[in-house]
């Protein structure tokens, strides 16, 4: 018998607009500690590129980084320095690459080796990780059952938002 867990919504990505100040010195709190206690290098690019990922709730792609790195800059960053700070990132689980949209997100909870399940608005691209640990176990049985063996997990669930829902309507 499999029995179903209600996932639970990551407060920190919260569909309301907010100021997103709370949430960068968090992330960026507990990148610090996360690589030290790894033995990792948090450099100042790698800051710096995890910060900008942390700007809103929205996925952001490499170029975008790119572009707002480079901004007022008089030697632009190149795009490997970029990728690399964002590989970076990714290993340590501080950031989830959404591969249908080709861009990354900020990890809400980094502390946890985790799958990544997200709900992304497909009007205004907001984008929402849902904690459903069971669920995902739960999928991984399944899988192992018929002989695949998984190594990682992603899940995007597309549909509107709570805000564009009601947008909608309201047309």
């Amino acid at each position: 018998m499999t029995t179903t867990v209600e996932p639970v919504l990551h407060e920190s990505r919260a569909y309301t607009a907010h100021d997103h100040t709370t949430c960068i010195n968090s992330a960026l709190e507990r990148a610090t500690v996360i690589c030290q206690e790894k033995g990792q290098r948090l450099t100042a690019l790698r800051k710096q590129v995890l910060e900008l990922v942390w700007q809103s709730h929205k996925p952001v792609g490499a170029y975008d980084v790119l572009a707002m790195l480079s901004k007022g800059q008089e030697r632009p960053a190149a795009p490997p320095t970029v990728y690399r700070a964002l590989d970076f990132l990714l290993e340590q689980g501080l950031i989830h690459r959404i591969a249908s949209l080709n861009a990354f997100i900020g990890c809400s909870c980094p502390d946890t080796p985790h799958a990544g399940v997200f709900l992304i608005c497909e009007k205004c691209r907001t984008t929402r990780e849902l904690d459903s640990h069971d669920n995902i176990q739960n999928l991984k049985n399944a899988a192992d059952s018929t002989g695949f063996k998984t190594s990682k997990t992603l899940i995007e669930i597309s549909g509107l938002c709570p805000c564009c829902q009601e947008e909608a309507s309201d047309e």
